[in-house]
């Protein structure tokens, strides 16, 4: 190993790129090597949809998320914690916010001022980037070698690191196609498995062809003995959102299966009762819901579809409904 050469990191994805920025501030020489024409391309989209950068909850709820990975991850989140995470993000000057949710965001709603800060930064450390760089494998000498459009391009760095990503998104460069290289090396490897997915649900006509596309805001996700507020998404095939991904470990092991949607979680079923009782005389089921509980129409649709009691809205006092996933998950 030659400690002069510099530190390799194949993929410029976030994990890459902070990887960069602590090497390279402690004085390290690292080049980066991405594939693809630009960096980070399924982080931007990602910060498409607000960039939930991470969560505000104690750090013993956070870690418990990751179930059967809690023992393999906790030392790491406790070296890392979501706190070191926002302050890395406002030391970059982006401020953050902590949502209705408790999630964490970037005020700007978006990944790109992040990138951009971020990317001067790692500039001004020494960082070189080599875009268009379709890492192979290793020569028989050991160096990194490269494929089209950089046949004849070799490395052989001090160290590699591997910041490769998973198989979510071939079109912004992660295919996943990297497993066979180390396959190939004895490397033992698990399955891919999506971790964010929507479901399938056996929507009405009605409600694919006028909500697909629209959201359910400040509801809650119930799936047996778990609740998780937040929002979701219907789509055509089904649902899919934040809310659902953060239940779709024990969705995906248990479908099909049914989960429970509490459009209002704020109000208790006193408070509903109160409300519709108030309602006034004469206003359709519609109406009255949209008036007194301030139900979207995707709402009040669901409700008209799963039992809502359209011959007296005030006996009407659940707002809590289930769906039923009646296949596998769906990729989103």
């Amino acid at each position: 190993m030659n400690d002069d050469a510099p530190i390799a990191i194949i993929g410029a994805g976030p994990a890459g790129l902070i990887a960069a920025d602590i090497l390279s501030a402690a004085g390290k020489r690292v080049v980066m090597y991405e594939r693809m024409p630009s960096v980070a391309r399924k982080f931007l989209m990602a910060g498409r949809g607000g960039l939930n950068l991470t969560h505000s909850e104690q750090l013993a709820r956070f870690v418990a998320r990751y179930g059967e990975a809690q023992t393999q991850l906790q030392p790491i989140l406790e070296a890392f914690t979501p706190s070191d995470l926002i302050a890395w993000v406002n030391g970059l000057g982006q401020e953050t916010f902590i949502g209705s949710s408790g999630r964490v965001f970037p005020k700007a709603m978006k990944a790109s001022p992040l990138l951009r800060a971020l990317l001067q930064r790692l500039a001004a450390q020494g960082v070189e980037i080599q875009t268009r760089a379709n890492w192979t494998g290793w020569n028989a000498q050991g160096a990194l070698s490269f494929g089209p459009p950089a046949s004849s391009r070799h490395s052989s760095p001090s160290a590699t690191i591997l910041a490769l990503g998973g198989a979510s998104w071939p079109k912004l460069g992660s295919d996943g196609s990297w497993a066979a290289l180390l396959a190939k090396l004895g490397v033992v490897l698990a399955p891919f498995r999506a971790s964010n997915v929507g479901f399938d649900v056996a929507w009405s006509p009605h409600i694919r062809e006028r909500f697909a596309g629209e959201p359910l805001k400040t509801i809650a996700l119930r799936h047996n003995d778990r609740e998780v507020r937040g929002e979701a998404m219907i789509t055509e095939y089904g649902i899919e959102g934040g809310a659902i991904y953060a239940l779709c470990v024990k969705l995906r092991a248990a479908a099909p299966t049914t989960i429970h949607i509490d459009l209002r979680p704020a109000l208790s079923q006193n408070d509903i009762a109160d409300k519709l009782i108030r309602a006034k005389r004469g206003d359709t089921l519609s109406s009255t819901l949209r008036k007194t509980l301030g139900l979207t129409p995707l709402a009040i649709a669901l409700l008209h579809e799963h039992g809502a009691r359209r011959a007296n809205p005030r006996r009407s006092q659940r707002t809590s409904k289930p769906f039923r996933s009646n296949s596998s998950p769906h990729a989103a």
